[in-house]
C-alpha cells in the first residue's frame, strides 16, 4: 500500500444501531473496492470486521475494527464500531480515530435509539455526519418514511442524494440526485434507467438544491434566479456543508447484494472531509490541524491484549510521519517506547508499513506500558484530548470454579481492562469480593467467554453482597472482667466501659479513667480489643460504625494484669455491652442521576419509587431530556441498569454513587440478619 498525503486520507466510521447492516455495509464497500471477492453474511459469520470469535459466535460486532482500503485514488479508514448498548466503548474508539461517520439505519427498523445515539455522539465530536437508509429489500422496508423522521428529528440540515423509486412497494431503481438520473444495479454494477417522473423526486432534488445553496452566496443567488447548479458547483456546495456540519447527506440500498452501495462511495470520496480538513484536540483544549511536516506524535485510541500475539495498539498518527525503529516518549509515563514495526490493518489481519503519515490509522504490536488514550511524540510534550468511555453500569461477583486461579484471572483481567476501557474490576475489601463491572449483561457474558477461551479461566458469578453496617442508638455503660488462674502467673483485667452512638466511620476510643484505677499503659490494648470486635457486629457480623467507647474505670492486678488480660476484659465488654444499645442494621444510600427523555419520566419515576427510592429534584436537559436526582438503597440497584435499558429502550443514562448509610427498615433488617447468622 502507497502513502497518501493528508488531503487523500479518509477515515469514516461505521455507526449505528445493533442490527443495522454496518458490517454488512462495511462488507460491501470493501467488494466494491476489490479489497474482498464477495459480500459476507452475518448469519454464516463471514463477514470481513466481525472476525473475532466472540463475534463469529454471536453473530454481532462487538469490538471495533478498522480497514485500509486504497480506493478512487485516495486512502479509505473503515472503522467499524458496534451497535449494541453494551459495548459502547467501540463507538467512542471509533469517533476518536474518524474524521466524519456514516450512520447505518434499516428501512424496516426506522429511526431508532442506536442510530439517535450515534448522531448525537458524532456531533458532540464535531463529526461529519451521513446517512445510509439500507435493507431496501426487507418486508415493510420503508425508505421515505425513515427520511421524513429523520427530517422531523434533525431538520433542514438532512438532504438526500441517493433516493430510491419505488412502484408497488418494490425499488425500481435508484435516483442519484446529483446527476438527476436514475440506475439500476446487477450486484455493484450500475446501469443507466429511464428517468421515472415524480412529483416526490422533484421534491427530493429541491431539498438538495436548497441546502446547496445555503453554504454559498453567489449559489444563493444563482438559486433564487431560478439557474441550474452545475455538478462542479454541487459537489462544492456538498463538501462545504458536510465539513461545515451544515449538511447530512442522505443515501440508501441493499448492503447484502450492493446496491447502489458504488453511488455513496463515489461520493462521499469526493464530499468527506479528509484529514486535512480535519483537527484534533490536545488536552489543553487547543486544536491543531494534521500536518506530515511536524514532530512525529500519534495517539493510541484502542488496545488488543492477547496473550498469545501480545498487546497490538491501533493509533491514529497526529503530525509528521511514523516510520519503522521510531522512538517516541509517552506523555503519560514519561517513558521512551520503541516503534518496531508498523502496520496497516486490514480487519483481522496486518500489513507492514515502512512510513505512516499525518492523518492516517495504523497499529504497532508490543508496545510496553502503553494504554488506549496515550499519546507518543517526539518529545513527549503532546497529549492528545483522551477518549471518553462510558462508566461501566452492571456489576456482578467474580468466583474462581478451580482453586488456585486467582492469580490467571487477575492478570486476565487486568490484560481485558487494557483492552477495553468500559470494563472495570475491584476488590471490595468489606465484603472480600471481586466485583466486575461492564455495561451490561452481553458485556459481561462476552467478558467471562473471553475469559475462558483466550485466558484458561473459569469463573462462576453471583450477585454482589451488599456492605451493610451495623451501629447503636444508645448509650450504656458496663463491665468487662476477665480473670483466669492456671498455676502460676494468672491473668486479670477488669474494665468500665462507656458505649455511645457518634457520628464516625471508625471507633472512636477515649479515656476518663481517674486515680490510677487502670494504669495508662494499658490503655493501647483495651482500644486494641475493641477495634478488633467492631470488625463484627453483634445482629448479623458486619462492621460496626458510630460507636464511642470511653474507658470510665477498671482495676489490676500488679502481677496477673497484662496486656493481653486488657484486651480480653474489652472484648467482654463489648460482647456485653452492645447487646443492650439497641444495635441497628444499616445499609448503604447512593445518588442516583438519571438523564431520561420527557416521555418516560414517569416511568422511570415508578421504577425508582419502586426501589424504596426517594426523587430529590428534577432538571430539565438538552434535547427533551431530564435529569432526576434521587437516593436510593444500593441493595436494590442490581439490575437497575438493566431495567433502565428494558423502560426506555437504552436513551437514559445514570450514575449512581454511594453517598452515607441509613437504617434498613426492620422488616427488611430481620431478614438480613437471619440470611446472614445462617
Amino acid at each position: 500500500m502507497k502513502q497518501y498525503s493528508e488531503n487523500l486520507i479518509k477515515n469514516i466510521a461505521l455507526l449505528g444501531h445493533g442490527g443495522s447492516g454496518k458490517s454488512t455495509l462495511a462488507d460491501a464497500i470493501l467488494y466494491y473496492g476489490k479489497a474482498t471477492d464477495r459480500i459476507g453474511k452475518a448469519s454464516d459469520s463471514t463477514l470481513t470486521m466481525d472476525f473475532d470469535p466472540e463475534e463469529k459466535k454471536r453473530k454481532v460486532s462487538v469490538s471495533t475494527a478498522v480497514y485500509a482500503l486504497e480506493i478512487g485514488g485516495q486512502k479509505l479508514n473503515i472503522i467499524d464500531a458496534p451497535g449494541l448498548f453494551d459495548f459502547a466503548g467501540g463507538v467512542c474508539e471509533a469517533l476518536t480515530a474518524a474524521d466524519g461517520a456514516i450512520i447505518a439505519i434499516s428501512g424496516k427498523s426506522g429511526l431508532t435509539v442506536g442510530a439517535k445515539q450515534s448522531f448525537e455522539k458524532a456531533r458532540a465530536l464535531g463529526k461529519s455526519v451521513a446517512f445510509f437508509i439500507g435493507k431496501l429489500d426487507s418486508t415493510h422496508a420503508h425508505f421515505y418514511r425513515v427520511l421524513s423522521a429523520l427530517a422531523g428529528n434533525y431538520g433542514a440540515v438532512i438532504c438526500p442524494v441517493v433516493v430510491p423509486y419505488i412502484e408497488n412497494d418494490e425499488v425500481k431503481c435508484y435516483i442519484n440526485l446529483i446527476e438527476n438520473k436514475a440506475y439500476t444495479f446487477d450486484g455493484l454494477e450500475a446501469k443507466e434507467h429511464r428517468m421515472p417522473v415524480s412529483e416526490e423526486l422533484d421534491n427530493m432534488r429541491s431539498m438538495l438544491l436548497e441546502a446547496i445553496a445555503t453554504t454559498d452566496e453567489e449559489l444563493m443567488e444563482k438559486y433564487f434566479a431560478g439557474e441550474e447548479f452545475t455538478r462542479d458547483e454541487i459537489i462544492k456546495g456538498l463538501k462545504t456543508g458536510v465539513v461545515n456540519g451544515d449538511i447530512c447527506p442522505v443515501y440508501c440500498g441493499i448492503q447484502q447484494t450492493g446496491d447502489a452501495v458504488p453511488m455513496m462511495v463515489d461520493n462521499l470520496l469526493e464530499i468527506m472531509p479528509s484529514a486535512a480538513d480535519s483537527k484534533y484536540t490536545t488536552a489543553d483544549g487547543q486544536e491543531h490541524s494534521f500536518k506530515a511536516d511536524g514532530d512525529t506524535a500519534v495517539s493510541v485510541f484502542k488496545t488488543i491484549a492477547d496473550p498469545f500475539v501480545g498487546k497490538l495498539s491501533y493509533f491514529k498518527v497526529l503530525s509528521g510521519k511514523l516510520a519503522n525503529d521510531t522512538k517516541l516518549i509517552n506523555s503519560r509515563t514519561g517513558t521512551e517506547e520503541r516503534i518496531s514495526k508498523a502496520m496497516w490493518l486490514k480487519g483481522g489481519k496486518q500489513e507492514d508499513a515502512d512510513v505512516i503519515t499525518a492523518g492516517d490509522i495504523g497499529a504497532v504490536a508490543k508496545l510496553g506500558n502503553v494504554l488506549t488514550g496515550d499519546t507518543l511524540s517526539a518529545k513527549g510534550d503532546i497529549t492528545a484530548m483522551p477518549v471518553a468511555f462510558p462508566n461501566p453500569t452492571l456489576s456482578v461477583a467474580v468466583y474462581p470454579k478451580a482453586k488456585g486461579d486467582e492469580e490467571k484471572i487477575t492478570s486476565a483481567f487486568n490484560r481485558m481492562m487494557e483492552e477495553d476501557r468500559t470494563i472495570s474490576v475491584k476488590m471490595n475489601n468489606e465484603t472480600k469480593e471481586q466485583i466486575l463491572s461492564a455495561l451490561g449483561e452481553q458485556h459481561i457474558d462476552v467478558i467471562i467467554s473471553r475469559l475462558k477461551s483466550k485466558f484458561g479461566a473459569e469463573v462462576e458469578l453471583k450477585q454482589p453482597k451488599i456492605a451493610y453496617r451495623e451501629t447503636i442508638r444508645k448509650p450504656v455503660k458496663v463491665q468487662g472482667r476477665h480473670k483466669k488462674q492456671s498455676g502460676g502467673h494468672g491473668q486479670f483485667g477488669d474494665v468500665w466501659i462507656k458505649f455511645e452512638p457518634c457520628d464516625s466511620e471508625e471507633l472512636v476510643f477515649a479515656d476518663e479513667v481517674f486515680g490510677g484505677a487502670v494504669p495508662k499503659n494499658f490503655f493501647p490494648a483495651v482500644e486494641k480489643g475493641l477495634r478488633e470486635c467492631t470488625a463484627k457486629g453483634v445482629l448479623a457480623g458486619y462492621p460496626l460504625v458510630g460507636v464511642k467507647a470511653t474507658l470510665v474505670d477498671g482495676s489490676y492486678h500488679p502481677v496477673d494484669s497484662s496486656e493481653m488480660s486488657f484486651k480480653m476484659a474489652a472484648a467482654i465488654a463489648y460482647k456485653e455491652g452492645i447487646p443492650q444499645t439497641s444495635p441497628a442494621l444499616l445499609e448503604p444510600i447512593g445518588t442516583l442521576k438519571v438523564l431520561v427523555p420527557d416521555e418516560m419520566l414517569g416511568d422511570v419515576i415508578g421504577d425508582i419509587n419502586k426501589r424504596r427510592g426517594r426523587i430529590i429534584g428534577m432538571n430539565p436537559a438538552e434535547n427533551k431530556m431530564q435529569e432526576i436526582i434521587g437516593e436510593v438503597p444500593m441493595a436494590e440497584m442490581s439490575d437497575f441498569s438493566t431495567a433502565m435499558r428494558s423502560i426506555t429502550q437504552g436513551t437514559a443514562t445514570f450514575t449512581l454513587e454511594i453517598a452515607r448509610y441509613e437504617e434498613v427498615p426492620q422488616m427488611l433488617a430481620q431478614k438480613i440478619i437471619e440470611a446472614a447468622n445462617k
